[in-house]
């Protein structure tokens, strides 16, 4: 294990995920999550196959020990991003990520009850104080239940993003298991693929023809994204999903940034 590696790999990868996500966010009036999800999910396999080739691993980068843990992670994989996606149409930059805060704690707990990570005091601990957080975050959305004055698609925003941040809990914990076996090139494209079949599901439910400014925002959140989830996913060779999904909360400095001087 090489932890600080893991660590400095899991940040890279933050910063990525944000700016792609501002891009979607710049999209989200126009364009549905499902195609949101396809166009992501499709041009990092571009990138995966680039970085492969760079790598002379063409031939054996993708070979898969365990098929059903990539269909498992995909699959929880894809359902994150669609909840996220969907989020952004509804509720702040900042706030969607504040509420995704709820992952890497999920991590912690999902870490230790189904692959059995040693998780001390202390880190239990910040789990429930970072639990209280996302609580705090989420109850004046959910207020409107109880006579607030918010409508309920700022309810149901928030609680898309809590649902999403479940599945990447768990998604992540099936990374940390796949890395033991499988290689992480393989990993990455198999989710990509998954989430663009995933996504060409939702075709029927009003996809639309992106104009050129949407088609390069999704373009470079697609080509962002692959890069992204190379970094995180070599993160978890280096150091345990516990140590890592902490990290998590650098990126609302930098969601508070974007939200303030890109969408203020």
């Amino acid at each position: 294990m090489q932890p600080l590696r893991g660590i400095g790999l899991k940040v890279a990868s933050v910063l990525i995920f944000i700016v792609m996500s501002s891009m979607i966010k710049a999209t989200a009036d126009t364009i549905p999550p499902g195609e949101a999800v396809f166009f992501r999910s499709l041009l990092a396999m571009p990138v995966i196959l680039v970085w492969l080739a760079s790598r002379r691993e063409l031939a054996t980068g993708l070979r898969a020990r365990n098929p059903l843990g990539h269909v498992w992670r995909g699959l929880m994989g894809t359902c994150a991003m669609g909840c996220g996606f969907a989020g952004l149409g509804y509720l702040p930059l900042p706030e969607v990520t504040a509420i995704g805060y709820a992952a890497p704690l999920l991590v912690v707990i999902f870490a230790a009850m189904f692959l059995g990570e040693q998780v001390r005091a202390f880190r239990i601990s910040a789990v429930v104080l970072g639990l209280v957080g996302v609580l705090i975050v989420l109850s004046p959305r959910l207020s409107v239940a109880t006579g607030g004055m918010l409508d309920h698609a700022e309810a149901f925003g928030a609680m898309v993003v809590l649902a999403g941040a479940v599945f990447s809990a768990l998604a992540q914990t099936f990374v940390r298991k796949l890395v033991e076996t499988e290689q992480i090139s393989a990993i990455v494209f198999y989710f990509s693929l998954t989430g663009t079949l995933l996504a060409l599901c939702t075709l029927p439910f009003g996809w639309v023809v992106p104009d050129a400014r949407d088609l390069a925002l999704l373009v470079g959140a697609g080509i962002l994204g692959g890069c992204a989830q190379i970094l995180l996913t070599s993160s978890y060779r280096y150091a345990d999903a516990s140590v890592i999904a902490p990290f998590e909360y650098a990126s609302m400095l930098f969601a508070l940034l974007i939200g303030y001087f890109v969408f203020a």
